[in-house]
This record gives C-alpha cells, sequence and structure tokens, in this order.
C-alpha cells in the first residue's frame, strides 16, 4: 500500500516531449533544455556534440553535430542521458536520408555532408517552404560557376550570439557584417561554408536532392516580400 500511495504522489511523467525545430542551431537546441524536463545540461549537450556518433559515419574527423539534430518531436524517457540523446537524433537523420536521396546529391556533385552543409543554408534562407526548390536551384548554380553564394544566414551564424537583440541570427545585417572575415561567410568565400550552419528540416534536405536543371538567380523584393527569378 506504501508503494501505490507513493506511485500516486509521484505525479511526474516518466516520459516527455522535446522539439527541435527546422533551422535551429545547436546552442539553441542546448537553450531549450533546461525547460524540457529532460536531466540534460546546456553545457553537457554542446560538450557531448562535437564528438557525432558512429552512425554519421560520413561526417568528417573534427566536425560536430551541427546539422544533423533531425528535426522532430521526440517522446524522450525522462532519464535520457546526453549520448543517447544524440544517438537517437543522428539515427533518426540517418533513418530519413534514403539511397534515392543519397543517388540526388551525388548527381549534384555532392556527397552527404555537402548536401547538408546546403540544406542548412536553404533552410535559413527560404522564408516559404515553397521557395526552397528555387534557393537550391541558385546555390547549385553559383557553386557550379565558382560564384559566391551570398548568403545572409552564413554571416548570420559567423556573428555568433547577437548580444543587443539577444538571438543567435542578428537581423538586419550591416554592410561592415558582410564582409565579416570567416570561412562561414558566403559573401567573402566562394563554395560552401566548411560546416553547416544550421539544423535542417527534411523539405530542405529534399530540395538539394531533387533540384532539377534551372538557370536561376534569386532575389527578394522588399517591399512585396515575393520571389524574383531571373532567368540567364
Amino acid at each position: 500500500m506504501i508503494e501505490v500511495a507513493r506511485a500516486v504522489q509521484d505525479a511526474t511523467p516518466t516520459a516527455v516531449t522535446f522539439v527541435i525545430l527546422p533551422g535551429w542551431r545547436m546552442e539553441e537546441i542546448a537553450a531549450s533544455l533546461p525547460t524540457s524536463g529532460l536531466d540534460i545540461a546546456p553545457a553537457e549537450f554542446l560538450r557531448a556534440a562535437q564528438t557525432p556518433p558512429a552512425v554519421l559515419d560520413f561526417v568528417p574527423n573534427n566536425n560536430s553535430m551541427e546539422g544533423f539534430f533531425f528535426p522532430y518531436e521526440y517522446t524522450l524517457p525522462r532519464e535520457i542521458t546526453t549520448y543517447q540523446l544524440l544517438d537517437l537524433t543522428a539515427r533518426n537523420f540517418v533513418q530519413h536520408i534514403t539511397d534515392d536521396m543519397r543517388n540526388g546529391f551525388q548527381a549534384q556533385g555532392l556527397d552527404v555532408y555537402q548536401a547538408v552543409i546546403l540544406a542548412s543554408m536553404i533552410e535559413r534562407e527560404a522564408q516559404r517552404r515553397d521557395e526552397m526548390p528555387l534557393v537550391a536551384s541558385v546555390f547549385l548554380n553559383r557553386l557550379k560557376i565558382g560564384m559566391t553564394l551570398g548568403a545572409d544566414p552564413t554571416v548570420q551564424y559567423s556573428l555568433g550570439y547577437d548580444d543587443v537583440n539577444q538571438t543567435w541570427w542578428k537581423n538586419p545585417l550591416s554592410l561592415d557584417d558582410l564582409k565579416f572575415d570567416s570561412p562561414y561567410n558566403t559573401y567573402v568565400y566562394a563554395g560552401l561554408p566548411p560546416a553547416p550552419i544550421s539544423n535542417p528540416g527534411l523539405e530542405a534536405i529534399q530540395a538539394v536532392h531533387s533540384q532539377p536543371s534551372r538557370r536561376i538567380i534569386f532575389s527578394r523584393h522588399a517591399a512585396t516580400d515575393q520571389a524574383i527569378i531571373i532567368l540567364r
């Protein structure tokens, strides 16, 4: 009877819902942990994420798990450990990458890691889901001709946390910001950044693998917030 009474008194659920949103960077995932119900400290999480689980065998040495925390609504046991959480999210990512998608990446001249870098940029650059294929086409076309990708989110990632606005994604960016010297800054350096800049959702990843050949440049009309496509 004592055990039953204790069980009734302890109303704490044994499982918690942990949500990773598309486009978050690792620090934003870490910041959500204190209110998640999980007993994982943000600093511990970020430290462990520097070493990806073995299932992510395509991640180059000395790179973190950035890009591979698959956005999802996870139902987790409250006592899950940091390493179990990392392994679970990594396996969820791998399970969503089909052979067809890998073939699509290869057709674009990309391996899985490079495709995720590009998808992480698309996730942050596109303001609407239906824009993602257009953004992907532009980036792929620019890569092929050696043109700088000129993506604001890569600058935001380079700059890090904006103390004034209390965000990891500074907005608006100044002209000086666009000149910030970082290998992640795609205004300064051509090609892909050295690693993903966010954790992309499935739609952004699919936009990379399923792109038809379209010779376009993509821009945004500030007044109408509509995509403008210019054929060349």
